[in-house]
């Protein structure tokens, strides 16, 4: 089937998203910092059971083509975020969903459910983490120069904000989530996370550079009944990187 396009204003902004699939069970995909649809799910998108499932990737805003506004990072950029997700969706009429949320669209994804838990259906988080340790404070300052960052995962990114947007709204990022490390805690979303009623699927790539293992075990633990698989080969972005294993471990899981 094939991919559509379209914006629909929610909450005060224009949103774009993509929707693909004809299922009855409704999954949203929630991408990571200066994320999209396109740049972050293009094997979801083209891969994912077209008859069990109906696909939606969103751009939140300030990202992808939901701009404008420019992003920025208030302190409650996340509860933003999940209220705009969830809006999203109501907008397009889909009564209960499935989130799948990787990285900033983890937290997202896990302050949605437990906020929303009459419209979630399923919930699977990678990459995703509920505090801000001063060992993540030094990662994110890391990869606070984007000149610095391989061509690779550079590239897609320049070609859909220019460098300047670019380069600018990954160092507000940095200083946005940073400053969680001054919470106590350093937390995002922990109390939230016994909130979280819905069946929950965390995923953890072992050798991901971003996000200490410790975070994804942390959330397992704290969310009754949920389950954690970990990928010894799993960078970061497993999602693109094992699509094949990653897209078959999340049908059967929402299945």
């Amino acid at each position: 089937t094939a991919t559509t396009s379209a914006k629909i204003h929610v909450n005060g902004v224009d949103l774009h998203y993509q929707q693909t699939g004809e299922g009855s069970h409704a999954v949203l995909l929630l991408p990571g910092m200066l994320g999209s649809g396109q740049t972050d799910f293009g094997p979801q998108l083209k891969s994912m059971n077209k008859q069990l499932f109906t696909v939606v990737a969103w751009d939140p805003r300030g990202y992808g083509k939901s701009i404008p506004p420019s992003r920025d990072f208030p302190p409650d950029f996340f509860e933003r975020d999940a209220k705009d997700a969830v809006d999203l969706m109501q907008a397009l009429k889909f009564k209960k969903f499935s989130l799948l949320g990787w990285s900033d669209g983890g937290i997202t994804a896990l302050i949605a459910a437990a906020k929303y838990p009459n419209l979630i259906h399923k919930l699977v988080v990678w990459g995703a983490n509920a505090s801000v340790t001063q060992e993540d404070v030094r990662i994110y300052n890391g990869i606070r120069d984007v000149s610095k960052w391989s061509e690779k995962v550079k590239k897609p990114l320049e070609e859909l904000y220019g460098y300047k947007y670019f380069a600018e709204t990954c160092e507000a990022w940095v200083d946005g989530i940073s400053r969680f490390a001054e919470n106590s805690d350093g937390n995002i979303c922990q109390q939230l996370l016994p909130d979280i009623k819905c069946p929950t699927f965390i995923i953890h790539g072992e050798k991901d550079p971003l996000v200490p293992q410790a975070h994804a075990e942390y959330i397992h633990k704290h969310i009754k009944g949920s389950r954690l698989l970990l990928m010894p080969e799993g960078k970061h972005n497993l999602h693109l990187r094992f699509a094949e294993d990653f897209n078959r471990e999340v049908e059967n899981f929402l299945r």
